[in-house]
């Protein structure tokens, strides 16, 4: 009777897959697009998660143009840069960014009432 085959259970993770850096099906980064309430029936529109490389300057002037608002770059110590519009730009900007060629549909989602 030495000569058990007992195997002793051991951990394992079933979602160590899911949960690795380099998976590509859990790793995707979102751009939110957000509105903000401010007095009355003013409002912002805040964009935040664009990849680091681009320009933020340069798409909020395309943005500014575009949809002719006022905007500006917001540094924030936990979202990082994060654009910020006048008004209720949100289907606007989502149709921008997919059309440039930014970021994918899928990849963008919208918050707000």
């Amino acid at each position: 009777m030495s000569d058990l085959d007992v195997q002793i259970p051991t951990t394992f993770d079933a979602f160590a897959d899911a949960n690795a850096d380099d998976s590509g099906a859990g790793a995707k980064e979102y751009v939110h697009i957000r509105i903000q309430q401010r007095n009355g029936r003013k409002s912002l529109t805040t964009v935040q998660g664009l990849k680091k490389e681009f320009s933020y300057n340069k798409i909020l002037k395309d943005l500014k143009r575009e949809f002719c608002c006022n905007g500006t770059v917001v540094q924030d110590p936990e979202l990082g840069q994060v654009i910020q519009l006048q008004g209720d730009q949100r289907k606007n900007v989502s149709n921008f960014l997919v059309q440039a060629g930014i970021v994918k549909k899928e990849h963008i989602k919208i918050h707000g009432f």
